[in-house]
């Protein structure tokens, strides 16, 4: 079995890897949240290029981030998203509402 993580590599440059599933998701919400908010950067980018395989708590997350962005008045884009998410996103409807 996989980690999950999501860390800040630099300033604003965000990780997402790992196993994206209901047993990795509670944890990764947490630790997205506080790092989003305490990071100094103005923008933000989380980068999926890491992420081994996601069910659709992989795009609940990435639409949680967004908004832990927004609130914090940081903007937030999405690197490296990898086809089985972009495939769920697409079926969802997702596709034009993640940056």
């Amino acid at each position: 079995m996989s980690r999950a993580g999501f860390v800040e590599q630099s300033p604003g440059v965000f990780q997402l890897s790992g196993v994206l599933d209901h047993l990795s998701g509670p944890a990764l919400r947490e630790q997205g949240a506080r790092l989003i908010a305490a990071s100094t950067a103005s923008t933000c980018v989380v980068d999926c290029g890491a992420v081994e395989k996601s069910s659709s708590v992989g795009l609940s997350l990435l639409l949680a981030f967004m908004r832990d962005a927004q609130r914090a008045n940081k903007t937030l884009s999405i690197r490296a998203l990898p086809n089985d998410m972009r495939e769920i996103a697409g079926v969802s409807g997702l596709l034009d509402i993640l940056p």
